[in-house]
């Protein structure tokens, strides 16, 4: 996606300086864009725990250029094999919920499996990396036209014979599951983008997405320097928005999503996906199949990253050109801060994959999905 006139993806290999690798810290958005450099596995593990990189799909892809990193620090201290396979575990520590955190882990290390000597390792992990982060942007492209598909039928049903491309589709999205949260197109925004090249009218109501307003900071950004309009509300507006009829369609993304087709996504997602069953609003989940947990049918079964309750009792912002954090409710009271819920698979339309789009069950995903599952 372009940034002003020029174009980013979220993370990049430094090419003149082996072993580093570039993001874009989202910490800083949308106030400051600010790109930083990751030089050791320790930097990989801060960058993904403290959320400078967010995103199901970014994370696993920050996850493989991790390991790329690590063979580089193993053979400045002495190559031993077991170093790459620790820092594997080290990163995997930092985010419990991403499925795309394991899935890149275990696809980097199955290539480098029967390898020994350290400058082969180096040369198969950087290209290992390379070709999963250029995959991703292909993932991305695909679902976004596929997702495509259901705005330009849902804006035909919609304009009832008035010239189409004069009908603003208003889509609601919660948390950022555009560009920021892949390496490039995203997922739940991509059928956006792809229907803003085409001509479609799109407005998108961004929840602001409490604790830390990725929707307010990130999908609003993104959004708006891709002229798209949008329009920030709180969380609790969405039910509102879509009993006055305000509201044609919800997509969101997915941190994990079950092989049945529950779905794990930012906390406040089940909320939305509830409003829209009850206003018969069309709710879809975009996602790459590197987020279906195939090990997985009950959504009850993944597990939900529990982070640090200051998130909740602070919102951090801009005030007089500074980052700041304030504090919200009184100095000793306790919070709560699940990062995720799951959205049982009875209220989600469908997914939005790579290969197309299924129903939320388990027969629907195989079919779309036959090489993963188990004979």
């Amino acid at each position: 996606m372009k940034v002003g006139k020029e174009y980013y993806r979220t993370i990049w290999k430094d090419e003149n300086k082996p072993g580093v690798i570039n993001i874009i810290d989202q910490r800083w958005l949308p106030h400051k864009f600010i790109i930083e450099t990751l030089k050791s596995v320790d930097d990989v593990t801060k960058a993904i725990q403290e959320m400078h990189v967010r995103g199901a799909p970014l994370i696993g892809i920050t996850a493989a250029y991790g390991l790329y990193i690590s063979s580089i620090e193993g053979k400045k201290k002495g190559f031993n094999k077991k170093y790459i396979f620790d820092s594997a575990e080290k990163i995997k520590l930092t985010r419990p919920t991403a499925k795309n955190l394991f899935w890149a882990l275990d696809e980097m290390l199955s290539s480098i499996s029967g390898l020994d000597n350290i400058d082969e390792i180096i040369h198969t992990i950087r290209i290992k990396a390379k070709d999963m982060a250029d995959k991703d942007v292909a993932d991305c492209k695909s679902i976004g036209e596929h997702g495509f598909k259901i705005i330009e039928k849902l804006v035909k049903n919609k304009s009832r014979g008035i010239e189409s491309y004069a009908t603003t589709m208003n889509i609601l999205t919660h948390c950022n599951a555009g560009w920021l949260a892949t390496v490039d197109y995203g997922t739940a925004l991509a059928p956006l983008y792809i229907a803003r090249e085409r001509g479609l009218k799109i407005h998108v109501w961004v929840d602001e997405t409490r604790p830390r307003n990725q929707g307010a900071k990130l999908t609003a950004w993104e959004l708006t320097e891709n002229g798209i309009p949008n329009t920030v509300i709180v969380d609790n507006a969405g039910g509102h928005l879509m009993q006055k009829g305000m509201v044609d369609l919800v997509i969101v993304g997915s941190d994990r999503t079950t092989a049945s087709g529950d779905v794990a996504n930012k906390i406040g997602t089940y909320l939305k996906a509830l409003s829209a069953y009850d206003n018969n609003i069309p709710f879809y989940a975009a996602l790459p199949s590197s987020s279906i947990d195939w090990e997985i049918e009950n959504g009850e079964d993944i597990p939900i990253e529990e982070r640090n309750p200051d998130e909740v009792r602070y919102v951090n912002g801009l005030y007089k050109n500074e980052i700041v954090n304030v504090l919200i409710p009184p100095e000793s009271s306790p919070a709560l801060n699940y990062a995720f819920d799951i959205t049982p698979a009875r209220l989600v339309t469908g997914l939005i994959t790579e290969r197309g789009i299924c129903k939320a069950n388990k027969d629907s995903i195989a079919e779309l999905f036959p090489d993963k599952i188990k004979k």
